[in-house]
C-alpha cells in the first residue's frame, strides 16, 4: 500500500506541471484573442477616420480649388481624424492629391508609450509592436443622372462659369426668345421648360439623354404645390433653398413632343419664382436677400420666371451613376470610391 502511495504523490506532480503548461497556454491564447479583436477594432476606428478625412478633403478642395495644396489637405484630414480613432491621435501618413478628381487619405495607429495598442496582453510574452493602418479614396464629379425638381435650363443665355457664393444673380424666364433657342432653332421654351414627371414634382434624368417635355402652359407641372410650400418656408425663415437643374444645349420639336439635351446639372440658389399667379406659385424674397430688386422681379400678367444664382455645391453619394463625364457646371457628387 505505501507503494501504491508514493505512485500516486508522483502522478499527481506530474499533473500539476501539465495544469500550470496548459493554464499558460490558454491564457496567452486569450491574451491574443484580445488583443487581436482590439487590432480589428482600431483598424475599424482607424477606416472611419480615413473615410470622414478624404470627403472632407474632397469637398474643400471642390469649395476652394485655390487652396487646395498639399499641406492644407494634409490639416483637413487631420481636423477630422483623432476623434474618429480610440485613441484620439490617428497619425494621417499622407494625403494623395496626384490623380485628378480624386483623394486618398492614409491613416495609421502605432504602438508607442502614450497610444492605445501599448496595452496588448501580448506584451507580456514579448511580442514586437503592432503597426495598424487604412486608406480610403473619394472622388468628386460632376453627376450623370438622378431624380431633381421638373424644370430643365438652357446652357445658352445664362452665365454658369460664376457657380459661387456671390455669383451673379439672373433672371431666367419662360420665353427669353432670340439667342436662347437651341442650335436647332428649336421652338419650345429656349430659356427653361418643364419636363415630364416620374412621380410628383420629381423628373427623373441622366446625361446625354433626350429627355421629354411637357407643355403645361402658364402653369407648372401638377403636384408642386407642397414642394414651393415648402421652399417659400424655408427661405421666410431664413434658410436657403438649392435646387440642382439639369442644364440641356439643344431642344427639339416643341409642346409636348419636344426633348431636352441633357449635358450636366448646376445647382441654383432660389430667391424668387413666378410659376403662375397668386399664392405659393408666386413668390419675390426681399427681407433676406436685399439684392431682389425690382429688374429681377418678374413681369404681371402671363410672364413666368425664376429667379437667383448659380452656385457651387457638393453632395455625398447622392446621385445615380460613376459620375464624371458631364460638363462641369460647379456640382460634384462626392463618393468613396476604395
Amino acid at each position: 500500500m505505501r507503494r501504491l502511495s508514493r505512485d500516486d504523490d508522483r502522478e499527481r506532480g506530474a499533473t500539476g506541471v501539465l495544469l500550470a503548461v496548459m493554464m499558460l497556454v490558454l491564457i496567452g491564447a486569450g491574451a491574443m484573442a484580445v488583443d487581436v479583436g482590439q487590432i480589428y477594432a482600431e483598424r475599424a476606428q482607424l477606416q472611419n477616420a480615413a473615410d470622414a478625412g478624404a470627403l472632407a478633403v474632397a469637398q474643400q478642395c471642390h469649395r476652394t480649388p485655390a487652396t487646395c495644396s498639399q499641406a492644407n489637405a494634409l490639416l483637413w484630414a487631420k481636423d477630422l481624424s483623432g476623434g474618429n480613432s480610440n485613441d484620439g491621435v490617428t497619425n494621417v501618413d499622407s494625403v494623395d492629391l496626384s490623380v485628378t478628381g480624386q483623394v486618398t487619405v492614409t491613416t495609421s495607429t502605432q504602438s508607442g508609450s502614450n497610444t492605445f495598442l501599448t496595452k496588448l496582453f501580448a506584451s507580456a510574452l514579448n511580442a514586437p509592436s503592432v503597426t495598424v493602418g487604412a486608406h480610403a479614396t473619394a472622388s468628386m464629379a460632376p453627376p450623370t443622372g438622378g431624380s431633381s425638381f421638373p424644370l430643365a435650363i438652357s446652357d445658352s443665355c445664362y452665365n454658369l462659369s460664376t457657380a459661387s457664393s456671390t455669383s451673379q444673380v439672373q433672371k431666367i424666364s419662360y420665353k427669353p426668345g432670340g439667342t436662347c433657342t437651341g442650335p436647332s432653332g428649336t421652338q419650345i421654351p429656349g430659356g427653361w421648360g418643364w419636363l415630364d414627371q416620374d412621380s410628383p414634382c420629381v423628373a427623373k434624368t441622366k446625361l446625354g439623354s433626350n429627355d421629354l417635355g411637357s407643355d403645361p402652359g402658364n402653369n407648372p407641372p401638377s403636384g408642386c404645390s407642397d414642394v414651393l410650400k415648402d421652399w417659400i418656408k424655408t427661405i421666410t425663415a431664413g434658410g436657403e433653398v438649392h435646387v440642382a437643374f439639369p442644364i440641356f444645349d439643344d431642344a427639339t420639336n416643341n409642346g409636348q413632343n419636344g426633348s431636352f439635351h441633357i449635358i450636366g446639372y448646376a445647382t441654383f440658389k432660389v430667391w424668387g419664382w413666378k410659376f403662375g399667379n397668386n399664392h405659393e406659385y408666386e413668390f419675390g424674397n426681399t427681407k433676406n436677400d436685399p439684392g431682389m430688386t425690382a429688374d429681377l422681379a418678374c413681369a404681371s400678367g402671363n410672364d413666368r420666371c425664376i429667379i437667383g444664382q448659380f452656385i457651387k455645391f457638393e453632395t455625398i453619394d447622392s446621385w445615380t451613376g460613376a459620375g464624371g463625364t458631364g460638363a462641369n457646371l460647379g456640382t460634384v457628387d462626392i463618393k468613396l470610391i476604395k
